[in-house]
């Protein structure tokens, strides 16, 4: 590598003072980040710490207590996206949403058939109530009912019933968005959040989280206060003390349901589809909730979340089901009792989950025996590489494929093979330049509408459409940058596809895992339930050989001739800007005729002396000054909109008028309300990971100041370097930091039942 000397010189910090603290869980940090190299909610705390500068995991925006209340709007789903039709016409956000709506709708009644519901308020009985008392039992040393952990029998091998379909999303019609609450009802709420000392702009979000009623729930149990993103336990409890006076304790059933849900929500944020039932009591005993067993089960009882057991599979791996002694020395000496574990999780997405693993099985087991003999002649003619995914793909429903950016022409020549033979085959990625990048692997030989982005897809606007049933009308789907999947988003996508059909997920395990809850492609990948191939292809360049060595938990020294490798030592975090701003706008321009249109800088978080806030500030006075007349922004602003969590689409500002502000995103035109600017659209000169993670620059400078360096980990290392093509500027402040995170903190487990229950119904090797 080389180093670009710098020179001493005196410069001013660009942003605040301090970068966003570490708060305790319930802060707006922890609603908002969760990003592995944080300190954001896991497996075995369920406490959300949101470290400086970490990046969101549930949304991959703000990360300081300023930014709440976009982190809040952007969690309920995002904004629609204005494609310069006619008004009525649905775009891609709102298709999407409709689409959840009724994916959610449909695992209601998948679990109105499969339970029955506890009455309301009651106590906990059957399973549940063994369950609980069972591991009440293990962690008091005393041997629990040997009925209370027996492991179903697994299903045997055979084809899945055909699932319930969607119907195809319509491409006009009424908004797809709930419908916004009524002034009268908002204003209610206002009254009764100012008769509790709570902000008063909080109405309109309440009354949205609550629904129908928001008013008079907050008046019977102020502690649903919790429902609205951003609210932590301490202000609700505030709030419920203004509201009950001396009838508020801290023992009170509602505080301690409302708690618990709000715990299991930190925990998605965080990436987690449900926690591990010690964990969970352990962090209700830290937010002061004095009875945190009654709490679970008054949360289970009243149905707001579900609890399950998954059999481990080794020894020591979880609590064991029984201790040998004498209670437990007669009628099973001998016998050793197999290791469980008791989750908690919420029921939206335990089902998505569960849905999934379906899903997941009926393409295993459904793809007809005889549809491997017509792929003989193309994977015969194809080189190695590609040859290896494709007598995979011939023989198998379901095919994982891992390799970094070059190992993309490998799925490319699957997909030209797949409609040389006449299939219906579409590749789905995560960004539209991700899509643009495919595109150009394939160079027309694939045909028209062949790659669509994820959302595009789930949403109906890109695609091949759905067949009556509401299954897309595909033969084969190759996902893209699939360890950016997230649990409900593969739902969908596996739901919907149809009897006999192939998948496909591609992409590097290395990176950043999705922002929302799961670990979809990472826990395929572990359950070893399918072929797995994996590419031999390395990135080439200097650029690839340092992420190459990143991926692995080094961090090479690389020759880089050419300067495709730049180190730019800084002492603290105003010298960063002041440098970042000089590489973007000067030197990397100079040196390589790479514009600063064509150059991303990229730092651990939105907060800070040198987060993304600090950085867009400064780029924006010398690229593109102007007085922000429409909040902040001015025509030509470089701009990251985000029309819903985890999604973020580059772009510019057109315009701005009555009807808001108009941007122009991947050739599409957008309109953003004017009530929705601040929740869904920032600067977008400098990004986080999350934000640039799918997409690729000419040049990325990436932004490492000291008050940083708890926020680094081997993922975040191997994201960002990763998003150059021909330049990578590094401006270095965290010293051993660096080596130190490529070397030892790999990524934040997360806590998922997708490998359960796959096994369970899919053989290993299959």
């Amino acid at each position: 590598m080389s180093t670009e000397p710098v020179p001493p010189e005196s410069t001013e910090n660009a942003g605040a003072a301090t970068p966003d603290a570490a708060g305790e869980p319930g802060t707006a940090d922890a609603t908002a980040t969760a990003e592995p190299g944080s300190d954001a909610t896991t497996a075995r705390g369920a406490q959300s710490e949101a470290e400086a500068g970490a990046d969101a995991a549930a949304d991959a925006e703000p990360a300081d207590q300023g930014d709440a209340a976009k982190d809040a709007s952007e969690a309920d789903g995002g904004e629609a996206t204005g494609d310069g039709e006619a008004a009525s016409q649905l775009s891609e956000a709102e298709a999407e949403l409709a689409a959840q709506k009724l994916e959610r709708e449909r695992i209601q009644r998948r679990k109105a058939e499969k339970a029955e519901p506890i009455a309301s308020g009651a106590k906990l009985s059957g399973k549940a109530a063994d369950l609980l008392a069972a591991v009440r039992a293990v962690e008091g040393g005393a041997k629990p009912p040997a009925t209370a952990f027996d492991e179903p029998a697994p299903a045997p091998r055979r084809p899945a019933p055909e699932p319930v379909r969607r119907p195809q999303p319509v491409t006009d019609g009424p908004s797809a968005h709930t419908a916004p609450p009524a002034a009268d009802a908002v204003e209610e709420v206002r009254r009764v959040l100012a008769a509790g000392g709570a902000p008063e702009p909080l109405a309109p979000q309440a009354a949205v989280a609550l629904g129908e009623g928001a008013a008079e729930v907050l008046r019977e149990d102020p502690w649903q206060l919790l429902r609205v993103p951003g609210v932590r336990p301490e202000q609700a409890d505030g709030f419920a003390r203004a509201l009950l006076g001396p009838e508020c304790s801290p023992d009170d059933e509602r505080r301690g349901r409302a708690v618990t849900v709000w715990l299991l929500e930190q925990a998605a944020l965080a990436g987690h589809t449900a926690l591990e039932l010690p964990a969970l009591t352990a962090a209700l005993g830290r937010q002061a909730v004095p009875d945190a067993d009654a709490a679970v089960q008054s949360t289970l009882a009243e149905g707001e979340a579900l609890a399950f057991q998954d059999a481990l599979d080794g020894p020591g791996a979880g609590q064991p089901a029984g201790d040998p002694g004498e209670d437990g020395a007669e009628g099973d000496e001998g016998a050793e009792a197999r290791p469980v574990r008791v989750l908690v999780g919420l029921e939206r997405y335990a089902l998505a989950e569960e849905s999934l693993a379906d899903a997941l099985a009926r393409v295993v087991n459904s793809l007809p025996k005889e549809s491997a003999t017509r792929w003989e002649q193309v994977t015969a003619a194809a080189s190695a590489g590609p040859a290896e995914l494709l007598r995979a793909v011939a023989g198998h429903g379901l095919v994982l494929h891992t390799g970094g950016e070059a190992a993309r022409a490998e799925p490319a020549a699957l997909l030209t093979a797949a409609r040389s033979l006449g299939l219906r085959a579409v590749a789905a990625c995560h960004t539209p330049d991700g899509r643009e990048r495919f595109e150009a692997l394939l160079a027309g030989a694939a045909g028209d509408g062949a790659v669509v982005t994820v959302a595009g897809l789930i949403a109906g606007a890109e695609g091949p459409g759905r067949d009556a049933d509401g299954a897309f009308a595909l033969d084969l789907l190759v996902l893209l940058d699939a360890p950016q999947l997230d649990v409900e988003s593969a739902a969908m996508l596996a739901e919907s596809l149809p009897d006999g059909a192939r998948l496909v997920l591609s992409g590097d395990p290395a990176v950043l895992g999705s922002a929302g809850p799961g670990r979809v492609f990472a826990d395929l990948l572990a359950a070893r339930v399918c072929p797995q191939v994996a590419s031999r292809t390395p990135d080439p360049g200097p650029i690839g050989e340092l992420a190459s060595g990143v991926g692995i938990g080094e961090l090479n020294q690389v020759d880089a001739p050419g300067k495709e490798i730049v180190i730019v030592p800084v002492r603290d975090a105003g010298e960063a800007v002041h440098r970042t701003v000089q590489l973007v706008a000067d030197s990397v321009p100079r040196a390589f005729g790479i514009s600063p249109e064509e150059t991303v800088a990229i730092t651990p978080g939105h907060g800070g002396a040198a987060g993304t806030r600090a950085l867009n500030a400064a780029l924006k006075e010398r690229l593109n000054p102007g007085p922000g007349r429409f909040g902040g922004f001015d025509p030509g602003d470089r701009i990251a909109y985000a029309p819903a969590p985890g999604r973020t689409v580059q772009g510019r500002v057109v315009t701005a008028d009555a009807e808001g502000l108009h941007l122009s995103c991947a050739g599409a035109s957008v309109v953003v309300p004017r009530e929705r600017v601040e929740q869904a659209v920032r600067h977008g000169w400098a990004l986080t990971a999350h934000q640039a993670v799918g997409s690729r620059w000419p040049a990325a400078v990436v932004v490492l100041p000291g008050d940083a360096a708890q926020a680094l980990s081997r993922p975040w290392v191997y994201t960002a370097f990763g998003r150059a093509e021909r330049h990578l500027s590094v401006v270095h402040g965290v010293e051993q930091a660096l080596p130190r995170a490529v070397a030892e903190i790999p990524a934040k487990p997360r806590t998922t039942r997708l490998p359960v229950l796959l096994r369970a119904q899919v053989p290993a090797g299959s």
